[in-house]
């Protein structure tokens, strides 16, 4: 179990909650930002004593009815919960499988067989590990386009082209989070955060939340220079046979202003892919942006 982890975790998701948040009334003056360490304890069926042993790190073998009773208590969401689990070293559904980095070929293929539709496949860590030629057109604005938590927090070009950019700042350290407990002893995520933490205030304060997310089925605005502000549904799906990834593809409404940016952006990648082609434009066909 990564003890001090497991503390942090609970103690940062306790500070949230108000005791009316759940059903606990209190005339006294209270000294803390959310519940008390008994008051979890009470609601979570244990005793304050045991409760204030795991948040320290004193007690390290927690049973899964326990780590339920306080995932309940705490009023933790699926991710949140598994992520609990994780910390304290009680497997769900069998052990962890090891992440896989590289994308399947007939993936790459599939990605190319939707010129219209910007996807993309990333890792736990937010790595971008393949795009289509209109998902490199739509991010095209970045420097680079290696990391989605690096795009968000370390281009300046994030906070223009992602319009609700606190939110998607939110995600993309829950994201992380959820990541980082995959594996705490992984030096590419830890760096990742290091960097991140070293770079942005905001990333900093955010981390010390210990929100814990999983990708989400919003629609995202976004802020393009060559065809203006379009809003994307998108779907994320597991990829099967590889641990960790998730292929993400956009779509517009159709017959919407967004759907006629989206054929726009499309066009782009289109003649940006023939420039390629001809060798008259970047060796790779990918649109950058200008320097």
């Amino acid at each position: 179990m990564t003890a001090n982890e497991l503390g942090r975790f609970l103690a940062a998701r306790r500070d949230r909650i108000q005791p009316e948040d759940v059903g606990l009334v209190s005339h006294r003056v209270r000294r803390v930002a959310g519940l008390r360490r008994e008051e979890v304890a009470v609601l979570a069926g244990v005793s304050a004593d045991y409760y204030t042993r795991l948040e320290q790190g004193r007690e390290r073998h927690p049973s899964a009815s326990v780590l339920g009773g306080i995932a309940r208590a705490l009023g933790l969401d699926a991710d949140a919960r598994e992520h609990l689990f994780r910390l304290a070293g009680v497997p769900l559904g069998g052990p962890p499988t090891p992440a896989v980095e590289h994308v399947d070929p007939g993936l790459r293929q599939l990605l190319d067989a939707w010129p219209d539709l910007p996807a993309f496949v990333f890792n736990r860590r937010l790595d971008l590990l393949a795009h289509n030629a209109i998902a490199a057109a739509l991010f095209a604005d970045f420097a680079a386009r290696d990391n989605l938590a690096r795009m968000t927090f370390l281009d300046p070009v994030g906070r223009t082209f992602f319009a609700d950019w606190e939110r998607t700042a939110e995600t993309c350290v829950a994201n992380l989070r959820l990541a980082h407990g995959h594996d705490p002893t992984d030096r590419r995520t830890g760096g990742l955060v290091a960097e991140l933490e070293s770079a942005s205030e905001t990333f900093r304060r955010l981390w010390r939340r210990h929100e814990v997310r999983g990708k989400t089925h919003e629609a995202k605005t976004f802020r393009h220079r060559a065809v203006g502000e379009l809003t994307l549904a998108y779907s994320t799906f597991d990829v099967r046979g590889h641990a960790g990834q998730q292929l993400v593809v956009y779509r517009a409404e159709p017959h919407s202003r967004d759907a006629h940016a989206l054929r726009l952006l499309g066009m782009l990648a289109a003649t940006d892919r023939r420039d390629a082609d001809t060798g008259s434009g970047r060796s790779d066909g990918l649109p950058r942006r200008n320097r």
